[in-house]
């Protein structure tokens, strides 16, 4: 799975996460090295970097920050799915690395 030059808005989040569905995350890709800016809803400014497996499953860092101006990182683990328009959509277990340390879950899928 290909995720160069593919767009992703959030569906679903926890609510401790901070994307929203005005987050658009543009993913680029050369050969297994993930990177995406985002940005969008509470969110000023985001990146992150990640390695793609040969299933599309990504295992990602991500930082970013918010509207209050704090500067927020976390770990990610997503697992695609094709949905039946041929679209992905990412099912997604993440962490917070600084902050409260919480973990949540999140769907994303490709606009």
């Amino acid at each position: 799975m290909n995720y160069n030059n593919k767009k992703f808005r959030p569906i679903q989040n926890s609510e401790n996460g901070e994307t929203t569905v005005e987050t658009v995350f543009e993913y680029k890709q050369s050969g297994t090295i993930l990177t995406s800016e985002y940005i969008g809803g509470q969110i000023v400014k985001g990146h992150l970097i990640g390695l793609v497996d040969n299933m599309g499953n990504i295992e990602m860092r991500y930082h970013q920050v918010n509207q209050k101006g704090e500067l927020m990182t976390g770990i990610c683990y997503s697992k695609p799915e094709l949905t039946e328009n041929g679209k992905i959509r990412l099912y997604e277990n993440w962490k917070w690395t600084s902050g409260d340390l919480s973990s949540g879950t999140s769907i994303l899928e490709e606009i």
